[in-house]
């Protein structure tokens, strides 16, 4: 057996070279805070009452989670392309 470790694939040096951890990271703190935001001025009525009085807290909180998730891919994608074209223009 060996002692020389494998190489890593190419899609991992790809991945690393883009920062997509990093950038997920980012993108998940930017949509939680976005989707708490929401969900407070909604649930407990920050601006005042609404006077659509449809929905539970329950079902605001689902839709919180979707716009989470929804936030987090939008800005983890958009970095993650600046990334990319930051590397295709180094020369």
């Amino acid at each position: 057996m060996s002692s020389n470790a494998p190489e890593r694939p190419p899609t991992a040096r790809f991945v690393a070279a883009l920062s997509v951890a990093r950038n997920a990271k980012i993108g998940l703190a930017s949509g939680v805070a976005v989707a708490l935001l929401a969900y407070l001025y909604r649930v407990l009525e920050l601006l005042g009452p609404s006077a659509d009085t449809r929905g539970s807290p329950l079902l605001f909180l689902l839709l919180a989670l979707t716009l989470a998730l929804a936030v987090a891919a939008l800005v983890a994608l958009g970095l993650t392309l600046v990334s990319a074209y930051r590397l295709a223009r180094e020369p």
